[in-house]
């Protein structure tokens, strides 16, 4: 995975257009777990990378002045002078135009590379788990995406349910993932911090149960999920084995990411929710 996503800052690099799908295959993986990854060990989106590094490029071509603006925008994938001004004055600050005569500001954005660092000193306990199709059902909200800490609108959502729904949740679960769950769904493949997704608050039913219509609903379709087990403070622990899925698991196991919704089970909690023992469910497939 390290040598896929090197690879791919290097074709960034290549004039044209990044057909991100027909890279994913020659480099034998699935654009969606490209995406994913890179996201997740860039901090930003490919999308995101490829505008700020082109760019980045661009502004020597504005600086020197050798050809007119319209050809450098072609150039660069844009139809207009217009288009292009728009992505360069959100990486650089200043237009095209501007740049060219005052010869700033610029904001660089180097080439990236990829490193695998191994500690070894945390190992992640894991399991493989192939499961049949199923259905998560709960209450949904539709919330912006909070890399570290805690996520208010997640909370919000939450503390405006009634008692009395938390305990219909638990009642209905009859099937793995246990007991009530935090759900993820549609997120971006390119998820940047602040993206829309859809959380559930809910639980898991066999495919064959019949979910009451005043709930929202989740089609889960039978596959392998890796499960994680995380023990410690809440949620700083749960989501640090998030990040080491990217960093860590993925780089070193023959898996990858598959298209569905990620899942966290609560295992075990303090009262005041400050420490708690979770499983982080991900939806994978052989790489």
């Amino acid at each position: 995975m390290i040598a896929a996503l090197n690879r791919l800052t290097e074709l960034v690099e290549e004039p044209g257009d990044l057909d991100v799908a027909v890279v994913a295959k020659m480099l034998g993986t699935t654009e969606y777990h490209l995406r994913r990854m890179f996201s997740s060990l860039a901090g930003m989106p490919l999308s995101e990378y490829v505008r700020r590094r082109r760019m980045t490029v661009a502004a020597a071509d504005v600086i020197r002045g050798e050809e007119d603006l319209l050809g450098i925008a072609v150039r660069y994938g844009y139809g207009s002078t217009e288009a292009f001004g728009r992505a360069f004055r959100a990486v650089h600050g200043a237009g095209p135009g501007d740049v060219r005569r005052d010869g700033g500001p610029l904001r660089t954005q180097p080439q990236l590379r990829f490193r695998l660092t191994v500690e070894g000193s945390t190992p992640m306990d894991t399991r493989i788990v192939d499961r049949p199709a199923f259905r998560l059902v709960g209450h949904a909200a539709r919330v912006p995406l909070i890399y570290s800490g805690v996520n208010p609108h997640i909370q919000q959502h939450i503390a405006g349910l009634p008692p009395e729904a938390h305990q219909r949740l638990k009642d209905l679960s009859d099937t793995e993932p246990a007991g009530l769950l935090q759900v993820t769904d549609d997120v971006s493949p390119d998820a940047a911090e602040g993206t829309e997704l859809t959380y559930l608050h809910g639980a898991a039913i066999a495919a064959g149960s019949t979910p009451p219509d005043d709930l929202d609903a989740i089609e889960v379709p039978a596959g392998r999920w890796a499960v994680f087990r995380t023990s410690g403070p809440y949620p700083a622990a749960l989501q640090t084995a998030w990040a080491a899925t990217a960093t860590e698991w993925f780089p070193s196991n023959p898996w990858r990411l598959r298209p569905g919704p990620s899942i966290v089970a609560v295992l075990e909690r303090a009262p005041d929710f400050s420490t708690a023992t979770c499983e982080l469910w991900m939806p994978v497939e052989p790489a």
